[in-house]
């Protein structure tokens, strides 16, 4: 039966103030506790991390309505993190740490994680920068990866409130210059200590052999050449050292505009087509310079378009797909509904999931990404094209389009070491910037655009629809998400590869001291012990094409609150389609004009689209060919393990996915110890594939959120939003309901 504490004493859908008030000091509680008293939790620093500021007496709160239950500790600020250091960590057992992470730990909170701070002044939540004239009681952070921590202050002394506040505003807030980042600090002070993974066989494409081996790969080298024409950078900074072009592209034509307006090859189809980007050139109003352009791409583009032997449709994403400003402007939105202050908000939110849902907008921009993708995918297998992206920097929409084709064509990109080294060809030598998108230095925030975990977003959608078909899990998604902001890693903390080799030159000319040894996030060992990497391997992938494909369907997993928005008719696009094959047509759009009256009629396109689309979806999949997602409107879902992770709420207590991953494991264990009975093999020979890590045993243990999830924290709230509570009834008339649907529940 609930309780009337939480129903609110009459239902309401305000919860009252608690009336108790509490005269002992926080530094008092363990007074009689000798040992309590002189227990001192140890600030772990990294190499080179310094410590900043701090406040004791802090209580950090847990996220559960107004009973302010906290724990109270020490609140510190490095040049690396904002962490708390408090004796709630001598209470967990040791099983319950499902997943940890080396670097960052559960009261970590990285300088570049942080996304906004709040204070408390009298019970008014207000968004802290600047210098402060008064300091608040109560301090919220709000992360990028969706964590809502509480500190209260209240009892803290009040030159440590005004110091620890102002560092944090200060440190987190205040623009930066790139070699002041905690990357060079860390990599200068780990220079004997730090190494790479040996394990890790990542093709960086940071050498022209790199190249050369993923044409032989893609069987691509013999139209297309890896050139060396930029090394050390001559010719442009934008673009990497080494790269490939057509073979038929005179290498000098490379030197011209600095390397804008050349098509650019990504990767290669076994039959021959390929697919191709190419950045715009530079707006001109001379009319001399603009004729010298169209001439330029005149000749580009008789290069590479020689019918009836070579045909290449072009798709300009910079007019006739998504802008930067709808990818940031939905993520803005769809970010809310998941930093949660407390368990009434998370409530009041549910009746209103699903208008919320729709109105961010952020899965119909997934469905829009996914769609584009297939429409190229079908040009590339279907029609036997190559296929020619335009953007203006070829740096962004480029970079998530041909990585979504590659990942549904190419089986070797659904590996882990090839999806690392996909990330490596299309995004850190694509030249996308990440040191801007992700507002690492704090210098324009206008600039920060959430392209990248776009990407991650959209190759989940096919990690969740076809899990066989992956070699990573999920977990592996959500923890590259995450490292998006651990600042000890090299990959995703530039603009280039240029402005990278650069700023480590720099220090590696110094020939008396070892040079700096930069980190990749590709160096798992550095985060994860080999235990937790475990998760990050799918044990149900399918290593080779299996003769029985009559199963071809995922698993669906239910959630308790649902993650996608109910099957109606989604929002049409507008009408893109690809250009004629008239090279004019090409050179308006690559000069910088508009030109959608001369795009061609989509219907024709769309009817291709949707016979190659149904015609794929007819037949049993093979996970090691073409994949493609549903992108119909209730198979767009919410990633569940990243945005909810961190609300109790949220999670199904021995169930979920993660459960059904357990007994699948306990079953493929059985059927193989049958086998090796059957073989007459009384002992193992060799290591199980598809080992259940540890952390999955104990099923009893787990919740739809794991490896995330923290099960100490979970809330008693029924499964009703409370703003419907006024209408149910009495307490025993409202655990009735509850435990209705969680009968239906189960059907």
């Amino acid at each position: 039966m609930l309780g009337k504490g939480v129903v609110g004493g009459g239902g309401g859908t305000k919860v009252p103030k608690p009336s108790f008030v509490s005269y002992v000091r926080p530094e008092d509680i363990h007074t009689n506790d000798k040992e309590a008293t002189e227990k001192e939790v140890t600030l772990h620093l990294l190499p080179g991390e310094q410590l900043l500021c701090e406040a004791s007496t802090v209580l950090k709160y847990v996220q559960e309505d107004s009973c302010q239950r906290g724990i109270c500790g020490k609140l510190v600020c490095t040049d690396f993190k904002i962490a708390f250091l408090g004796d709630d960590e001598s209470a967990l057992d040791n099983d319950d740490i499902q997943f940890k992470n080396k670097v960052i730990g559960e009261n970590d909170i990285t300088l570049h994680c942080v996304d906004q701070i709040y204070g408390v002044f009298d019970e008014k939540k207000k968004t802290l920068f600047g210098q402060l004239k008064k300091y608040p009681e109560k301090l919220i952070i709000h992360c990028k990866d969706l964590r809502v921590f509480h500190f209260c202050l209240r009892y803290t002394k009040e030159e440590e409130v005004k110091r620890i506040v102002s560092g944090i505003i200060h440190h987190t807030q205040a623009p930066k210059l790139l070699k002041r980042l905690f990357l060079f600090s860390y990599a200068t002070a780990a220079r004997n200590s730090t190494a790479t993974d040996p394990k890790n066989h990542t093709v960086m494409f940071d050498t022209l052999k790199d190249w050369c081996w993923e044409l032989e790969r893609t069987k691509g080298s013999m139209k297309y050449k890896a050139v060396s024409v930029n090394k050390d950078y001559r010719v442009c900074e934008r673009l990497p050292a080494y790269f490939v072009v057509p073979v038929s592209l005179p290498e000098e034509n490379i030197l011209h505009f600095q390397g804008h307006g050349i098509p650019i090859w990504c990767w290669s189809y076994h039959n021959g087509c390929a697919l191709m980007k190419m950045s715009a050139l530079p707006k001109e109003q001379d009319d001399g310079i603009l004729q010298i352009q169209k001439s330029f791409l005149d000749g580009i583009y008789k290069t590479i378009h020689r019918p009836p032997y070579e045909i290449v449709k072009t798709e300009d994403l910079s007019s006739n797909f998504l802008s930067l400003q709808e990818i940031q402007t939905a993520y803005s939105k769809f970010k809310q509904l998941f930093l949660i202050d407390n368990s009434t908000e998370f409530w009041d939110t549910d009746i209103k999931w699903f208008s919320l849902l729709e109105s961010s907008g952020w899965l119909e921009i997934i469905r829009r990404c996914l769609k584009k993708a297939i429409e190229i995918t079908e040009c590339l297998e279907a029609q036997n094209m190559n296929v020619l992206l335009l953007e203006e920097t070829a740096s962004d929409l480029c970079c998530i389009v041909s990585s979504l084709v590659q990942v549904m064509m190419d089986p070797h990109c659904r590996t882990r070491l090839g999806f690392q080294s996909l990330i490596q060809k299309e995004w850190i030598m694509g030249g996308h910037c990440f040191l801007d998108r992700c507002n690492q230095l704090r210098q324009n925030d206008k600039e920060e655009v959430p392209v990248f975990l776009l990407f991650l977003d959209c190759v989940w959608q096919l990690v969740h629809q076809h899990p066989p078909a992956f070699e990573f899990t999920e977990t592996y998604l959500t923890v590259l998400s995450d490292s998006l902001y651990i600042p000890i890693f090299s990959t995703f903390f530039f603009n280039s590869p240029h402005q990278k080799d650069t700023n480590l030159g720099r220090e590696s000319q110094d020939t008396q001291s070892k040079p700096l040894n930069l980190l990749t996030v590709w160096d798992w060992h550095v985060q994860f012990e080999p235990e937790a990497q475990m998760l990050l391997r799918n044990p149900l992938y399918v290593e080779k094409p299996k003769v029985d494909k009559s199963q071809r369907k995922g698993m669906r997993f239910r959630h308790q609150r649902q993650l996608s928005l109910p099957l109606t008719q989604s929002k049409s696009s507008p009408k893109r389609g690809f250009f004629r094959e008239e090279t004019d047509h090409l050179i308006k759009n690559l000069l910088g004009k508009r030109i959608s009256k001369l795009i061609n009629s989509s219907d024709e396109l769309q009817d291709n689209f949707r016979e190659f689309y149904d015609s794929w979806h007819s037949k049993p999949a093979d996970y090691h060919g073409l994949l493609l997602p549903h992108i119909e409107g209730a198979e767009i879902k919410v990633w569940a393990q990243r945005y909810l992770r961190w609300i109790p709420e949220a999670q199904i207590l021995g169930g979920g996915g993660v459960a059904t991953m357990s007994k699948l494991l306990e079953m493929m264990e059985e059927v193989q110890i049958l086998q090796e009975k059957i073989n007459e093999k009384h002992h193992r020979q060799v290591a199980l594939q598809a080992e259940a890590p540890a952390l999955l045993r104990n099923s009893a243990r787990l919740s739809s959120l794991f490896p995330f999830a923290l099960l100490q924290r979970h809330s008693s709230k029924p499964v009703l939003p409370t703003s419907g509570w006024k209408t149910l009834g009495d307490e025993e008339d409202l655990a009735k309901r509850e435990d209705e649907f969680v009968d239906l529940g189960d059907v």
